[in-house]
Parts: C-alpha cells; structure tokens; sequence
C-alpha cells in the first residue's frame, strides 16, 4: 500500500489500472524490487476481507493507500477480524474510522 505501484494505481494510472492481476503481480515485482519471502501467509477469508476492507475504507474516506496502511495497519485487521467480518463492510469501515 506504500509502494509506487499502488500510489499509481491510487492515482488512476490507466496503464497500471488495465491490468490483468498476473500482469499486476509481475509489474509489482520488477516496479518494487519485491521478491516472495518465505514464511506463512494468511489464510482463509480473511486476506479477501482484508482487501474489501482496505478498497472500501479507502473509497469512504477518500485517502490515498498509503494513508490508510498506517491509520489501519494489517496487524489490527488480523486482530479485529473475528469481531469486524459480520458486520456490513460499511459499518465495520465506519466503526474502525471513528477510532
């Protein structure tokens, strides 16, 4: 959410905007430099929540990604989840905002 690709996509790019998520994933990684690290990702429903909850949060309160990331850091999403996800996403959006 920090990086130059998702500051483009933020600023509606359409380059970056157009692109398939395989093309995305490869232009990420030769943009950034990223390299897949080994250790244990999320798993489940929750990386998708996580993502709705970050494009919604984003679109509500009409911020760029990287404002959101600290406002709402992955680590409180992945505490908050078994508490947020039956919400409506805006309530839950709305809820977080207001703290």
């Amino acid at each position: 959410m920090n990086s130059k690709t998702r500051k483009s996509i933020d600023q509606a790019q359409a380059y970056v905007n157009t692109m398939s998520a395989e093309e995305l994933w490869e232009y990420f990684c030769k943009t950034e430099g990223y390299v897949l690290r080994p250790g244990e990702a999320l798993a489940g429903f929750i990386p998708d929540w996580i993502g709705e909850f970050y494009a919604y949060y984003q679109w509500y309160y009409n911020m760029p990604s990287a404002q959101v990331i600290h406002k709402v850091p992955v680590d409180f999403l992945e505490k908050a989840y078994h508490g947020l996800h039956d919400l409506e996403l805006e309530l839950a959006v709305r809820k977080v905002g207001c703290e």
